[in-house]
């Protein structure tokens, strides 16, 4: 797989696993980009979703992405702390158009004092029926919610306590 290459900027696509594109970031800072891992950062990015509805990021994030963990993490530094929107997805492909995955609705929420929430269950289990995920799809996902769940408990990856500081750091060095 190609990486995207560090100082680039990269639009980023969610589809749903039905195929349909699901939402759009315009525009993110790649801070480290391999062959397995890719950090971004955005500000005040535009996002697109399937409808066609626009918004824009209210604050500076660092998007962690995995091409072998079947998630991928978003820490948003706000005023009391450091928040992370953690979506349960496939692994992440790049090709020259964008950085791609498919969201499996499951979402945990992670606040600064490290406890979390699984949200959008029922999504999930209306999407599983409509879209036919598999059973081995179902067993993967949940597998990687586990794994997610060790993370934040292990403060580990982008849950350790200075990964997001010090990669927003660096994105104020391109800025």
């Amino acid at each position: 797989m190609v990486a995207p290459r560090a100082g680039s900027t990269i639009e980023i696509q969610s589809y749903k696993h039905n195929g349909q594109l699901h939402r759009v970031w315009e525009q993110s800072l790649v801070l480290k980009g391999t062959d397995t891992v890719v950090i971004g950062a955005n500000d005040k990015t535009q996002v697109t979703e399937s409808d066609g509805r626009t918004w824009i990021t209210r604050e500076p994030a660092i998007c962690y992405f995995h091409s072998k963990y079947w998630f991928n993490i978003i820490g948003m530094l706000r005023n009391d702390g450091i928040y992370y929107y953690c979506n349960i997805s496939s692994p992440f492909v790049y090709d020259s158009e964008a950085l791609k995955y498919i969201d499996y609705d499951l979402d945990v929420k992670v606040y600064p004092d490290m406890t979390y929430e699984i949200l959008d269950i029922d999504e999930y289990n209306e999407h599983k029926k409509v879209m036919n995920y598999p059973d081995v799809l179902d067993k993967i996902l949940h597998n990687h919610i586990d794994y997610l769940i060790k993370w934040i408990r292990q403060g580990k990856g982008p849950f350790s306590p200075d990964f997001v500081d010090n990669w927003y750091e660096r994105y104020l060095t391109y800025r």
